[in-house]
């Protein structure tokens, strides 16, 4: 069976692995104070182009977003999200768990707009009763956002723009960052993402990584004591030093961008045969998931082959399915699919 339907299949890219038993017997102190994840956080200091970020290694991208919403907001505010965001409907009410609601915002892309977010604020402080409400406190949106769309430079300027105005921190999950970043169509560098939010991070589960999320908090108000919201939260790995061996070779010689880029290609091919067959999509994406409309007849032949995962029924004929590609997708596995349709 090759499995397309998410892109954490595999464990970690060989050099990984490699520097994982290399260093494997050293002694190092705990908790992310040694060594490797300093020279990690170095090198994505240096690839963002800011060296006053403060960078912490979190284990997975759940506890990323708990962690970095919680320790953001006060007690009595919410976090703005797309409806379809992964706060939203893929985190078992995580947020909420936190004691913060979330506001979630419709969005027939998955993306959220500066509008949205103006008029979301706007309705909440031109209500008289506005103090006995959930107050809007800071946005969360993906890149690319969990249906494989991605923000434009200017989208995401006007966004930022917006968010500053409202004094509302801006927070991008970043768990597939690296393919978001890899797309053709992708026309907003990393330096340029990172100055134009509050705090994101940069997955490394679904890019490489046995596990882990580096959270890059730039606004420096965020920085204060985040390390302690990391503990409470049962996030500060006690063997640190194994998420930054893992960033560190990451951010090695191109490593995250490359891996990245091999994924979207595979998938650009996926994308382009089902194209030539005639087929539809249910969404349009540049990036490792593809979400085409297939016959189910179709389906149940791929079916004995090859894993998909289920996004919608679209009709008594029809269904929208997710394919996903990653750093780690045999080209070959690819062809069989492509000669399958």
């Amino acid at each position: 069976m090759i499995q397309f339907q998410c892109d954490y299949n595999e464990g970690a890219h060989p050099r990984i692995l490699e520097r994982l038993m290399e260093t494997n017997m050293e002694q190092t102190v705990g908790y992310g104070e040694d060594p490797y994840c300093e020279e990690a956080r170095e090198a994505i200091r240096s690839a963002i182009g800011n060296p006053d970020a403060a960078i912490h290694f979190l284990v997975g991208g759940t506890q990323s977003n708990t962690t970095v919403i919680a320790h953001t907001l006060r007690p009595y505010q919410g976090v703005l999200a797309a409806d379809t965001g992964h706060i939203n409907v893929h985190e078992t009410g995580a947020i909420e768990h936190t004691g913060h609601k979330v506001l979630a915002l419709p969005s027939t892309d998955g993306k959220l707009t500066a509008r949205q977010v103006t008029d979301a604020v706007e309705a909440h402080l031109a209500d008289h009763d506005h103090e006995h409400m959930v107050q809007p406190g800071m946005v969360y949106i993906s890149f690319p956002t969990e249906v494989g769309t991605l923000y434009t430079h200017q989208e995401l300027k006007e966004l930022h723009s917006v968010c500053q105005h409202y004094h509302l921190p801006l927070f991008i999950d970043g768990a597939r960052l690296g393919y978001g970043l890899a797309s053709p169509a992708c026309d907003i560098t990393l330096p340029e993402l990172a100055q134009l939010c509050d705090v994101f991070y940069i997955g490394g589960t679904k890019v490489g990584a046995l596990f882990g999320e580096a959270v890059v908090i730039t606004s420096p108000e965020l920085q204060h004591n985040f390390r302690y919201s990391i503990k409470q939260h049962g996030a500060l790995l006690a063997k640190g030093r194994l998420l930054g061996i893992q960033f560190a070779t990451l951010f090695h010689d191109n490593l995250y961008f490359d891996i990245s880029r091999h994924a979207v290609t595979q998938a650009l091919r996926i994308r382009d045969a089902i194209r030539e067959k005639g087929y539809g999509f249910f969404m349009e994406s540049d990036t490792n998931q593809q979400f085409p409309i297939l016959p189910n007849e179709l389906l149940e032949r791929l079916s004995q082959d090859f894993l998909f995962t289920f996004w919608q029924r679209i009709d008594d004929r029809h269904t929208a399915v997710r394919i996903c590609t990653s750093w780690a997708t045999r080209t070959e596995n690819v062809d069989r699919l492509i000669a399958a349709l």
